[in-house]
């Protein structure tokens, strides 16, 4: 209804008389907010000017950070109106900046800063977050810096990490240390862009150091620490840390619980939910049960966690066993729920119980299948080689299927060989998604293997021409407590001769074994 009444205000806006929008420049802010493309807009400011509403700066602001910052914008546009402002603000400087960085033009970026200071505009911590990106050396970020410590930003504690992400990013660690040793507000921010800053240079072990005296941590810490191990090839570390973390958490959560049960608090519908989410996210699958077990009313969200808990800890059985109990006794599944099921009979590939399961969903419960379902439902029956089912459901689907339901069917297809639907759907995937380089590997291997090398070299050649960066893929296996990575026919390993020589063996025992049984079958 809101909706319907603005686009009313917007139909008629031409048709609204001079001197109702002189006295009413709220109907213009309104109207502001509903405009989607610059022909609109133009309408919008052409009248600003008629009715000498442009006088007003906070709408002339507005129409200017559309046109440089929407998706839809024009920033030539923007441009031609921020020169015609006699005196702008320094949300309209901002703006500018922001536009010409957007859109990779970052000496105009800098360009607007020195007007802005040569009328006598002062800028404030926005302006200088956003300037320090357009800095390509480290002379450069020198002078924005000095002028963040004139301002008296240097006390912000984002404008400094932006500062010393960009000195990192420049190689410039000395100069990070600096910024970060001369911060009055060292929060978890700062200490987690310099750590960041380490890693990106090679310097792990000093980022690990760094790291470790942080009086603060949290997910966005630890996270810049285990992807620095990785991008370092440092990956038992990575695990270690990444173990450490879950650990910690897990304990905290221990230690809630252990004070909630010591003073007698009851397990009520958001607690107990938020505790079973939390468990099941840690792998504690016998604490979540605890919890559930406490809780003296459970809603549909409680149950649907409960489900989905079970089901990303491998206890799908039991998933299904409480799902059959909410279906007698407990609430009404929602379509959460539903999700929680179809990914329990993902992990035990049970395909028809979880067409039941789908088609309970809509005939009992009324409840209309969304992504999620889909995606779930596609890749079950593509890992199960039911590739023409899957095709069928995508096709029969309500909503414009995505990349990852076309990919799980793409993958089926090459595994269980239909190699004729896998053409058809590589090709459509990499139109829907071009810049994906896993689509144009997959297809070209396909090629390969039917020795198609012209199709081969034709999707090479997509590749190169459209830029498309190929990323290998790294596998890891865990043996008694030492992670070992492989890459496609990767010989690195130490080990790598007597590998092959047992994979080769495996190999041949498989086809003896398939080949026993269709002796058997004739």
């Amino acid at each position: 209804m809101w909706y319907h009444f603005l686009c009313l205000l917007q139909t008629t806006f031409l048709q609204m008389s001079r001197l109702v929008f002189k006295s009413n420049p709220p109907y213009l802010l309104l109207l502001l907010q509903t405009f989607s493309c610059m022909n609109q807009l133009k309408q919008i400011h052409a009248h600003t000017l008629i009715t000498g509403l442009a006088r007003f700066t906070y709408i002339t602001s507005k129409l200017l950070a559309f046109s440089a910052l929407s998706e839809h914008g024009d920033l030539r546009h923007a441009e031609t109106l921020f020169n015609r402002i006699p005196a702008p603000n320094v949300f309209d400087f901002n703006s500018m900046i922001m536009g010409f960085l957007k859109n990779s033009h970052s000496e105009k970026g800098l360009s607007v800063f020195t007007k802005m200071r040569r009328i006598g505009a002062d800028p404030n911590a926005r302006t200088f977050t956003s300037l320090v990106k357009a800095c390509v050396g480290v002379s450069l970020l020198d002078q924005i810096y000095g002028q963040i410590m004139k301002f008296g930003h240097g006390c912000d504690v984002y404008v400094t990490s932006s500062v010393i992400s960009v000195y990192c990013k420049l190689r410039a660690v000395e100069f990070a240390r600096r910024v970060f040793d001369e911060s009055l507000d060292r929060n978890v921010v700062c200490w987690t862009s310099r750590v960041f800053g380490y890693c990106g240079n090679g310097l792990v072990d000093d980022a690990r150091d760094f790291f470790d005296k942080m009086p603060e941590r949290n997910d966005v810490s630890y996270s810049a620490m285990v992807s620095g191990y990785v991008q370092n090839a440092c990956f038992n570390k990575a695990i270690d840390l990444f173990r450490d973390f879950k650990r910690r958490r897990a304990n905290e959560g221990k230690w809630i619980q252990m004070y909630l049960d010591d003073h007698g608090f009851e397990y009520g519908l958001e607690l107990g939910t938020a505790g079973i989410d939390f468990y099941a996210k840690c792998g504690f699958i016998k604490d979540t049960k605890e919890i559930f077990d406490k809780m003296p009313r459970k809603d549909v969200t409680t149950w649907s966690a409960m489900i989905m808990g079970y089901a990303i800890n491998g206890e799908n059985d039991t998933g299904l066993e409480l799902f059959a109990e909410m279906e007698k006794k407990g609430p009404k599944p929602n379509a959460v729920t539903f999700v929680g099921v179809l990914t329990a009979c993902h992990h035990k590939t049970l395909v028809n119980e979880a067409w039941r399961v789908l088609g309970r969903m809509s005939k009992i419960y009324s409840i209309a299948p969304e992504i999620e379902h889909y995606r779930c439902m596609v890749d079950l029956l593509a890992r199960a080689g039911r590739v023409n089912e899957a095709e069928i459901l995508i096709r029969s689907m309500s909503m414009e299927p995505d990349g990852a339901i076309w990919g799980s069917l793409l993958n089926g297809c090459l595994i269980h060989g239909h190699f004729e639907l896998a053409g058809k759907v590589g090709k459509l995937l990499i139109q829907l998604e071009p810049q994906h380089s896993g689509r144009y590997v997959l297809l070209a291997n396909m090629y390969a293997k039917m020795e198609n090398w012209e199709d081969v070299l034709r999707l090479r050649k997509m590749m190169k021409d459209r830029e498309v960066v190929s990323i290998s893929a790294w596998s890891f296996i865990e043996i008694d407590g030492v992670v070992h990575k492989f890459l496609a026919n990767d010989k690195s390993h130490s080990h790598s001769r007597s590998i092959y020589q047992t994979l080769s063996q495996l190999s041949k025992e498989l086809e003896s074994f398939s080949n026993a049984n269709d002796s058997l079958l004739l």
